[in-house]
């Protein structure tokens, strides 16, 4: 403790005896360092904010990773497999046949479900005898699991909604029933663009040419 107020007093000392000694000038440069301690703190933290609202505006508007749940749409998606939604296109071009979307439950929105796209507005269809008619034009679906074995009456897909089918034609609850009949297009959240888990199944999704060329 005496060496140490030695050292301070002689420290302090010097200064004294120095006719270029500035105490101001000490000041000064304590609070300048101080500063920029703070600005780096206060920029981290900017950072921190931006990056969550980016994140946060690209999950609520531009896409979203989603799991599949369920069975409804084999042999194309099986449960557990992760995909990317592009919740954003349908802002600026219309769903189309084909597309697997995700779209809220008419009967319970908080709910989610994924199917597939096979009539849009204006378009007449029904199932025969397990085969899917589209404005007329029996559909060759290659992409299914099975014929379906439930049918569906003739009908017109009203403006604004669409006609939805699971893969699984014998297990999937979609526009065959009242539970989710056409689905508004206010309903769809989205459309499943990448399968990216596991990695062994990661690919683009793409539309059947069946459904394509309709």
């Amino acid at each position: 403790m005496f060496l140490a107020a030695v050292v301070t007093s002689a420290g302090f000392s010097q200064h004294l005896w120095n006719p270029l000694y500035n105490p101001s000038l000490e000041v000064v440069k304590l609070r300048t360092v101080v500063h920029h301690r703070k600005s780096n703190i206060r920029e981290f933290a900017e950072t921190l904010i931006i990056a969550g609202v980016l994140a946060a505006l690209i999950m609520a508007f531009v896409a979203r990773a989603y799991t599949v749940n369920g069975e409804s749409m084999l042999p194309t998606l099986h449960h557990g497999e992760r995909l990317l939604v592009d919740k954003l296109s349908y802002r600026f071009v219309e769903p189309a046949r084909g597309d697997i979307v995700v779209f809220k439950y008419p009967a319970n929105p908080s709910e989610q479900f994924i199917k597939r796209i096979i009539g849009v507005p204006g378009d007449i269809v029904s199932i025969e005898n397990g085969i899917v008619y589209v404005n007329g034009q029996a559909v060759d679906e290659d992409y299914i699991s099975g014929p379906a074995r439930i049918g569906f009456r003739q009908q017109v897909v009203p403006p604004g909604t669409y006609f939805v089918l699971g893969d699984n034609r014998n297990n999937s609850e979609d526009s065959r029933f009242s539970s989710v009949g056409f689905v508004p297009k206010e309903n769809l959240v989205g459309k499943a663009i990448w399968r990216y888990w596991p990695l062994s199944e990661m690919e683009i999704m793409r539309r059947p040419e069946a459904l394509a060329s309709l």
